[in-house]
């Protein structure tokens, strides 16, 4: 068996084939961030029970199955499986990478067509939850929330032929750094970012407001900017080609976004129901919802995508039902998760221009998961 790879580890989860992973790290990270899918069968053992009995710690896995091992960086878990393989087990290879490696695993996904020839794809970065889209029409592209993998979205529109002219930031993120400034000067592109989310930007861009659209492609394929503030003062959202939503953080398919991270709840937490039961229901109930972030890999629909109905998710999601304003700013206040997303407020810090990460320390900072969302 040859090492696996973190993209072939991906196609295999949303695929909903059965994976056998054993995961070596200590269980403190293991609580942190671990891929959990109902087709993941997961095993626990630290590297420290696999060196001190490495036979005790293969009885405890299948016999006549594959057995991917996950650690952090991908090193420990190749000692792992020497180790077991020194011990008769015979079906077991590391997986290229380890967490850190799954937490940048990104692939696109066509989402569907746009009316006039253009086309919407969604770009997958599974390991953290994170989606990113580009938009295409009359041969040139919008990129929405770049994660910072900038070659990606660059390799993607060469080999089609496509332009980068636009690239924007749905808000101020505060769980991964935005590829977007670094998008924009490579390609020559716009970049556009939230108004009220940019008042301490150091750098300078194209502001995004309310009943704006973004001037590109087919005019008719367009995206529209609503203004969404509740996970930030100054979330947009856009419609395009009165077809998709793409919703940011304000709604997940299983959930809404959290109101906490800059310390406003209170406030923020009003502007959330403002935007989910006064604004966005003046919308087509039609349209189809496309989040910046999922939190399970449940979400994950059969054609590899995340996407939901708004009317879907109007009907089926408890914090949509809450027309009582009071009781919806309780509801979500009291649902909050305890963990912020890992090194948020640096992370913030440097989508503003204000912090300065190396390359070498990027993948640190951004370990863990997605927490952007209110507990379901």
């Amino acid at each position: 068996m040859n090492p696996l790879h973190t993209a072939e580890l991906a196609d295999k989860v949303k695929a909903k084939e059965t994976v056998h992973l054993l995961d070596i790290r200590q269980e403190a990270d293991i609580q942190d961030w671990a891929i959990g899918a109902e087709n993941v069968i997961r095993y626990d053992i630290p590297f420290a029970e696999i060196k001190a009995n490495p036979a005790k710690a293969r009885n405890q896995l299948p016999k006549n199955d594959p057995v991917y091992v996950m650690c952090y960086k991908g090193k420990s878990a190749q000692t792992a499986v020497s180790l077991l393989e020194a011990a008769g087990m015979e079906e077991v290879v590391h997986v290229v990478g380890g967490m850190q490696a799954w937490g940048e695993t990104m692939s696109p996904r066509k989402i569907g067509d746009l009316t006039y020839g253009g086309a919407i794809y969604q770009f997958m970065r599974i390991g953290k939850g994170c989606l990113s889209y580009m938009i295409v029409s009359n041969g040139e592209a919008a990129i929405v929330d770049p994660a910072r993998f900038t070659e990606v979205y660059t390799s993607f529109a060469n080999e089609n032929g496509w332009q980068i002219k636009h690239v924007l930031d749905t808000h101020l993120h505060a769980d991964h750094l935005s590829g977007g400034r670094k998008l924009a000067e490579e390609t020559g592109a716009a970049y556009w970012f939230p108004t009220r989310d940019g008042k301490e930007a150091a750098f300078a861009f194209s502001p995004l407001e309310d009943g704006i659209r973004i001037p590109f492609g087919q005019q008719e394929e367009g995206m529209r900017c609503i203004a969404s503030p509740g996970h930030t003062e100054g979330s947009i959202s856009f419609v395009v080609d009165d077809t998709y939503l793409l919703s940011g953080d304000i709604l997940f398919t299983e959930s809404i976004g959290r109101p906490d991270l800059a310390g406003q709840a209170e406030q923020w937490v009003q502007d959330l129901h403002t935007t989910l039961y006064e604004k966005y229901p003046l919308l087509s109930l039609d349209l189809i919802v496309l989040p910046s972030h999922f939190s399970e890999l449940s979400e994950i629909g059969p054609d590899g995508t995340v996407q939901a109905r708004m009317e879907d998710l109007y009907r089926k999601n408890p914090r949509l039902q809450l027309q009582d304003a009071g009781e919806f700013i309780a509801s979500v206040l009291g649902s909050i998760p305890a963990q912020q997303p890992n090194s948020y407020q640096l992370i913030r810090e440097s989508n503003q221009g204000k912090e300065t990460i190396a390359g070498s320390e990027e993948a640190d900072v951004e370990s863990g998961p997605n927490r952007c969302a209110v507990n379901s």
